[in-house]
Parts: C-alpha cells; sequence; structure tokens
C-alpha cells in the first residue's frame, strides 16, 4: 500500500448492510460527523449532500463525482474532495460490485470549529507568503493527498471507530484542529504547483519553488535557498514548512522523485541512469526513498508491477 492511502477503515458485516448504495455508518463527535460510506453494485446519478463543509476521501474503487454543474471527474484512492456546505454532490459508480466494492469516507465539519481554528492561526501565525491568510480554498477542491493529510485522516478515524475513552471529543477536537492545519497546507502545495510560474515575480516562495524546479539536478543547499529567498536560514525554513508542510529539504526530496518516476515511465534507462537524472547522487538511497515514497522499488515500478 502507497504511504498516501488511508487504511483501518472497517467494513460492514453482509447482515449489517441496509442499502447496496452508499451505505452509511455515522459517528457523532463534537463539532464534526464522521461518515462511512460503501457500494457493493453500480449505480449513477446518487446525489448527497451534507449542511455543513464537507472533507471527502476515496478509499476503495472508483467514483465519478460531479460537482458545482461541471463535467465529472474520475475520483480514486489517495485523493480527496473539499465540498462547501448544501453543495449536491452527484456520484456515479461504473465499477462497483460484490466482489469490488467503493469505500469512501465523508468528514462534515461544523462553521464554528473551522472559523476558531483559522482565527487562531491567523492571530498565532500571519503574514502567510503563498496566501493572505490561513483558509480553505475552494477553487482548489480536488486534492492529491500528501503524506501528512493522510497520516491525520487515518488517525482522525481511529479516534471516530476505536477510541472509548471520556475523552474521545477532545482528542477528536485537538486531531480536527490538525487535520484543517494539513489540508490548507495540501491546498497551498497544489495551487503553487499550478501557479508557481505566474506567481514567482511577485512571491518568494513560488520563486523558490520555480527556482529549485528548474534546478533540481544540481547540489541545492538550504543556505543558497534562503539566500535566494532573501531571508535568514532559520526563518525561511520555518516558513517554507509552515506554508507547505514540508521542510525545503523535503521538498526537493519529493520534486526529485516526481521526476524520477516520471523517466521510470518512459522506460528507456537504466535505475542508475535515472537516479542520476533526477538529481541524486547515490543509487542505493535513491531506491530505499523511492520505495518509502511509492511502496515499491524502481525496478518493479518501471516493470508495471
Amino acid at each position: 500500500m502507497q504511504p498516501n492511502f488511508i487504511a483501518g477503515v472497517p467494513w460492514r458485516n453482509d447482515r449489517d448492510l441496509k442499502t447496496l448504495v452508499e451505505n452509511r455508518t455515522t459517528y457523532t463527535l463534537d463539532n464534526c460527523e464522521l461518515n462511512i460510506f460503501e457500494t457493493h453494485q453500480q449505480a449513477k446519478e446518487v446525489n448527497l449532500s451534507f449542511g455543513d463543509l464537507v472533507l471527502t476521501t476515496m478509499l476503495k474503487g472508483k467514483k465519478v463525482m460531479h460537482l458545482f454543474d461541471k463535467p465529472g471527474f474520475d475520483y480514486l484512492p489517495g485523493e480527496s474532495v473539499i465540498v462547501p456546505p448544501n453543495e449536491v454532490m452527484k456520484i456515479d459508480f461504473p465499477e462497483a460490485q460484490w466482489n469490488n466494492p467503493t469505500q469512501c469516507i465523508a468528514l462534515s465539519i461544523s462553521k464554528e470549529m473551522i472559523q476558531n481554528t483559522f482565527q487562531l492561526l491567523n492571530e498565532k501565525l500571519p503574514n502567510k507568503e503563498i496566501t493572505n491568510e490561513w483558509g480553505l480554498d475552494l477553487a482548489y477542491f480536488h486534492l492529491i493527498n500528501t503524506q501528512d493529510l493522510s497520516e491525520i485522516i487515518n488517525r482522525f478515524i481511529r479516534i471516530g471507530v476505536k477510541e472509548r475513552s471520556r475523552e474521545k471529543d477532545l482528542i477528536a477536537s485537538f486531531a480536527l484542529k490538525e487535520l484543517l492545519i494539513r489540508l490548507s497546507q495540501t491546498q497551498a502545495r497544489d495551487m503553487l504547483e499550478k501557479t508557481y510560474k505566474t506567481q514567482a515575480s511577485s512571491n518568494r516562495i513560488a520563486f523558490i519553488v520555480d527556482f529549485i524546479k528548474s534546478n533540481i539536478r544540481e547540489d541545492l543547499t538550504l543556505e543558497q535557498l534562503a539566500d535566494k529567498a532573501c531571508m535568514s536560514k532559520a526563518h525561511f525554513s520555518r516558513t517554507f514548512k509552515s506554508e507547505l508542510g514540508l521542510s525545503p529539504m523535503e521538498f526537493i526530496l519529493k520534486e526529485r522523485l516526481k521526476l524520477a518516476k516520471q523517466f521510470l515511465q518512459i522506460g528507456q534507462h537504466q535505475i542508475q541512469e535515472v537516479c542520476y537524472m533526477a538529481g541524486f547522487n547515490n543509487p542505493t538511497y535513491f531506491i530505499r526513498a523511492f520505495k518509502q515514497e511509492f511502496g515499491t522499488t524502481p525496478r518493479v515500478f518501471q516493470q508495471g508491477g
């Protein structure tokens, strides 16, 4: 299983299923509600909406999601979708069947929790570089899960489903705040990925991202990047990590691994060649990092395994 996939969500017992389409199991907590949906047969145009903002995360199978009166898009494991209050999701299940069901969570979060969390962040950590303030931008509603986001979703599911202590709601409240932070950081990374070239002349972090991508095969150092951002090393590291949820060096590693994956998909290069072409200088380290990121070795990935 890839690190960015969600694990550990229970399936309903066959005899407990009330319906084969979007069977719903609900866990209610303070300020939020965790819903687990599973579908065991093909279906079209199933409507779903919530009174609060919802973070949905795909766990197994495939849906086609229609939102905001736009064309449908494939919704797959390893992805999340943010849906505003009262927005109707029209969902198709083109491949669902008894031996290939879909499973998805929908976490509805109260308006008060969202407002209070981002208000606190804007007071404690103002002067954001990428966006003016902490919050969620619904223009970036379809996201590829980062590892940090996947980890906190996994943790929140465990709290909602398995936690039995009296402190359950308090523990969930802390986890929910972290989830909102990780969600905002994931959006910022998605936004940068799509706009860094146009933002590079006016935004220091976008400028650094552009520089990293343009020089990914070079020996990039923290000192060099901080100097280009006209910031001290400590301030640059803190700002970058706060905004994107990754340190500058972690970001560089992920960019190199992403590039290596593209070279491997082309299939014309040896593993050692790909290692150096993607900016690594140690094949053993490259293979270990690739496996940790993608759950398989470069060779097995290249062979389609």
